[in-house]
């Protein structure tokens, strides 16, 4: 307490603390620099400027996440590194999938006790994987809430967005047809989605995160777990710039099971081959040792698939080149009306996801 009576740094506020973070991060936001945007921080709001980015009929597509409680791993190791990108990957890969070239991103950063040492290196990863996506760091947050987080605990939560030509939103719904081409794009890992089920599996595994990963020789189990979710916006671009991408999904919670469905129309379902899909070491681990059921999995996890691209069959292998490597997993088909098939979503004529074969679990 000083002499003069209580201060905010004697609550537990160091706004010292949050000046210096803002200092030391300021050469990562302005290596973000694109055209619209300078990446100067302070303001009280970050400007963008669409004209400059050479749009004539622009629509905005926003998108915002977190990280999960893959966070909760990170903490306990100390290992910060790939945060930023997982932030950054689930919100901008969101809305490429729509079409939208990521413009600009904002993140927010609330903790306990500001460490400015490990909240600059997430912060510095989000600032990389904006640079990597083409997008602008022009903003953020950070909040310091003694007595709300724990002691090293903290949260994230990001927030971009897009611009998209009118006539080049996605789905493009009316072109679809049976026969199209389903391209699975392969994921890093785990990504950002499932960790409550990953940490208890682990947990019930009598496994520690400093365990040698079962899946991944030579890497402690935290350290596989941790790694950063790929960034799929540059690969997706240069799909779309192809003329034969009709739809995109970014598989996360839900897998493929209920996230493909939703860049489907009424009345034409996916057929997807399971015996297509690498299912990565990771996820055999998880379904081997956590007895989870194949279902379960296909709701749970992205089981190698990180995204999946609709197209015709001249495009096909275009889109797939574009993504540095897809596989064709599957087609579309006529849908059912009467609900016999393996379904993400009730009711009559609504796009669903029927599975044949499995996955090498």
């Amino acid at each position: 307490m000083s002499g003069n009576g209580l201060t905010y740094k004697d609550s537990g506020v160091d706004i010292d603390a949050g000046e210096a973070l803002v200092e030391r991060i300021g050469p990562a936001a302005k290596a973000t620099r694109r055209p619209g945007a300078d990446a100067d921080l302070g303001g009280f709001g970050g400007l963008f400027d669409l004209k400059a980015a050479g749009f004539k009929d622009p629509i905005l597509v926003s998108g915002t996440d977190g990280v999960g409680t893959k966070l909760k791993i990170a903490i306990d190791t100390g290992r910060y590194d790939g945060l930023g990108q997982d932030l950054v990957a689930m919100c901008v890969n969101d809305i490429v999938v729509q079409g939208a070239e990521p413009l600009f991103f904002l993140d927010y950063y609330a903790t306990g006790k500001l460490d400015v040492a490990s909240a600059a290196i997430v912060i510095e990863g989000i600032a990389r994987a904006c640079k990597d996506s083409g997008c602008a760091l022009i903003g953020g947050e950070t909040a310091e809430m003694p007595g709300l987080y724990g002691k090293g605990d903290f949260d994230l939560a990001g927030f971009t967005v897009g611009a998209v030509e009118r006539d080049g939103i996605l789905p493009r719904l009316d072109s679809m047809k049976p026969g199209d081409v389903v391209i699975g794009v392969p994921s890093s890992g785990v990504h950002s989605n499932g960790f409550s089920l990953v940490r208890k599996i682990a947990q019930q595994a009598g496994l520690t995160w400093e365990s040698d990963a079962p899946f991944a020789p030579g890497k402690t189990l935290g350290e596989a777990l941790l790694t950063p979710t790929r960034l799929y916006v540059k690969d997706a671009l240069a799909a779309i710039r192809t003329g034969g991408v009709k739809g995109l999904a970014h598989i996360t919670g839900g897998g493929i099971t209920d996230n493909l469905p939703r860049c489907l129309p009424d009345g034409l379902d996916a057929e997807v081959d399971l015996a297509c899909i690498n299912a990565l070491p990771v996820f055999q681990w998880l379904a081997r040792t956590g007895g989870v059921a194949q279902t379960e999995m296909l709701r749970a996890f992205n089981c190698g698939i990180g995204m999946v691209a609709v197209t015709d069959e001249a495009h096909a292998d275009a889109v797939a080149a574009a993504f540095g490597g897809g596989t064709r997993i599957g087609t579309l088909v006529a849908g059912f009306s009467d609900g016999a098939s393996t379904a993400s979503r009730d009711g009559a004529g609504e796009a669903k996801v029927r599975y044949k074969n499995a996955l090498k679990l």
